[in-house]
């Protein structure tokens, strides 16, 4: 039987658009009436139509669909399957990462005011880090935009990372040498299984004591905002073995002031 676009379209329960899109990809071939111009599609095109809708609910592209309908061995079908399951599994892995980013994230959330002001000990794994501030305010960046970009790509598992420089830790000025810029931690990027180009500079995992601290957003570091660890550090007879980082891990607006919650993390050896 012949069945117009319309009639066709309620039939199978599909769009119009749909059948015009798989009509553009030769999926189907109406037959064009030469009195009236309609198109007239049959019931083979039915089962080619069924056929691909089929193969596109196992994920499989549209353009692969049409090449399977048009012609395809069972060889070429069972490729396509295989395909489509490796892709599936790799999606169904980011996706499990995400969940568990997530779990962590709302931990992190939950036991933050808590952390405030406290030292602890950890380990911080090693770090990748793109410097992009000087303090505050933004470096020229030109030629670098390939590394931003992957970076940015691989949020939320990347994250804006501050570092001091030692030296100003030892200073017996207040202020510091410090600057901004997205990092990624050695164990994610080995779980994310990314490349790094050689405009990241490597921190090597470290011993720390670790605290969070509150920050205004507007105004720079100071030793004064981490003097507690400072002082923690000394009684426990540590010593400072390297460079302060830390990340920026939100930002809230707290009775119209916008202030940031910061881990920090200094990095320390057995005083002897």
């Amino acid at each position: 039987m012949k069945y117009c676009i319309g009639e066709f379209s309620s039939l199978l329960g599909i769009t119009r658009d749909t059948l015009r899109l798989y009509e553009k990809h030769d999926i189907v071939r109406p037959v064009k009436d030469r009195h009236n111009s309609y198109r007239y599609f049959n019931d083979l095109d039915a089962r080619d139509l069924l056929m691909s809708r089929w193969y596109r609910s196992l994920q499989i592209p549209l353009q692969d669909v049409a090449s399977l309908i048009q012609n395809a061995s069972l060889d070429d079908i069972l490729n396509k399957m295989e395909q489509s399951k490796r892709e599936l599994e790799e999606e169904i892995r980011k996706s499990t990462m995400l969940l568990h980013k997530l779990d962590e994230l709302s931990r992190e959330v939950q036991n933050l005011e808590g952390r405030l002001y406290r030292c602890t000990l950890g380990d911080r794994p090693g770090l990748y880090r793109l410097k992009q501030t000087d303090k505050n305010h933004l470096l020229n960046t030109k030629g670098l935009e390939g590394t931003i970009n992957a970076l940015m790509e691989v949020l939320p598992y990347s994250f804006y990372c501050f570092r001091i420089d030692p030296d100003s830790i030892e200073s017996e000025a207040e202020g510091l040498e410090y600057s901004w810029g997205l990092s990624i931690s050695e164990n994610e990027v080995h779980q994310l299984g990314i490349t790094l180009d050689e405009h990241l500079e490597y921190i090597p995992p470290s011993r720390c004591v670790t605290s969070v601290i509150l920050s205004p957003q507007s105004e720079d570091f100071t030793k004064e905002s981490f003097r507690f660890m400072l002082n923690y550090i000394n009684e426990q007879h540590y010593a400072i073995s390297g460079a302060v980082t830390g990340r920026l891990m939100l930002t809230e607006n707290h009775e119209g002031t916008k202030r940031s919650f910061l881990e920090i993390h200094i990095p320390i050896e057995n005083s002897y």
